[in-house]
């Protein structure tokens, strides 16, 4: 598939079939984390592959948003393992574990698979829930699955703002 395709035509699908991934798409969506950029090639991130019932139900009662998703990729970044900024007010942590996100959930649409970002979670209660190690951040959930007959994406899906609203040249 050509990138410009999947960039523009990847949406957040909010219903899935139920039908598990296969082993072989899910190998590569991981794959295309693994491969991401991250500061200084730290690469600190965690990516939890979630598809047992219990961890699903888990899911289901900590965010209305797994939307029957039969895989979840928990996101998480080692916080004793990033790139300190100069000037010590921020870290690499959040952004190189979004960008190994972004990778898996481009890579998810590539494949024939939808996925939806979920970010209306409590980090810190998930990583509780999942016994995650005190170092480690949890920054969003990935779900993954098939889309179910009738799903799409919203309808202001196509609407962007032009370049010129965006884009400063200087």
């Amino acid at each position: 598939m050509e990138f410009t395709d999947v960039v523009k035509n990847r949406y957040s699908c909010k219903q899935f079939d139920g039908r598990q991934v296969e082993p072989e798409h899910l190998q590569a969506i991981l794959e295309a984390g693994r491969v991401a950029p991250t500061a200084k090639n730290l690469q600190e991130q965690r990516i939890y592959v979630l598809q047992k019932e219990a961890d699903l139900a888990a899911i289901d009662e900590l965010t209305r948003c797994r939307y029957g998703a039969p895989t979840v990729l928990l996101v998480a970044f080692d916080a004793q393992n990033v790139f300190t900024y100069p000037g010590g007010a921020r870290d690499s942590g959040i952004e190189d574990a979004t960008i190994v996100a972004t990778h898996m959930m481009l890579a998810a649409y590539n494949a024939g698979v939808d996925s939806c970002w979920i970010n209306l979670i409590d980090p810190d209660t998930v990583r509780k829930r999942f016994d995650l190690p005190e170092n480690e951040e949890v920054l969003m959930l990935l779900d993954l699955g098939y889309a179910a007959g009738g799903a799409g994406p919203l309808a202001n899906h196509d609407s962007r703002k032009p370049l010129a609203d965006t884009v400063v040249y200087r």
